[in-house]
């Protein structure tokens, strides 16, 4: 693990893991198991859910549930600060960089725990533009 990751995971330890949770009737789940994309590191044992309620539009409120290793962790929690408050429209910009931003180093643990969740988000959120689409 990077020497970055560690730190900023010592960091979430001390502080509380701000996003961790549930929600109850989120308009978006991200389910990685679901979505058969491979984020934790122990397949079968680990799983990541991050839940999105969406409301005028924008990213309303978002926690997450995860079972994964301290690396994951960090991603996941650095996921939720990148989506918080922006536009459902806007989240398929976010950018493995956009991550490495908010960890204020270099991390090719970090930036391939980004590609998986940003290959999640993608996934799932055309699947609500789609759904959205259909009930206007």
């Amino acid at each position: 693990m990077d020497q970055a990751v560690i730190k900023y995971y010592r960091k979430i330890l001390s502080e509380g893991f701000k996003y961790a949770g549930t929600l109850e009737n989120p308009t978006i789940v991200l389910d990685a198991v679901g979505e058969n994309i491979r984020i934790c590191d122990h397949v079968g044992t680990d799983s990541l859910r991050v839940f999105i309620k969406v409301k005028n539009g924008a990213v309303d409120d978002i926690k997450y549930m995860c079972m994964c290793d301290p690396t994951t962790n960090v991603a996941v929690e650095i996921l939720c600060i990148l989506l918080s408050g922006r536009p459902v429209e806007s989240l398929e910009k976010i950018t493995p960089k956009s991550f490495l931003q908010v960890l204020g180093d270099e991390s090719e643990d970090l930036s391939g725990k980004a590609r998986g969740l940003i290959e999640l988000v993608r996934k799932v959120v055309e699947r609500h533009k789609v759904a959205s689409r259909a009930t206007k």
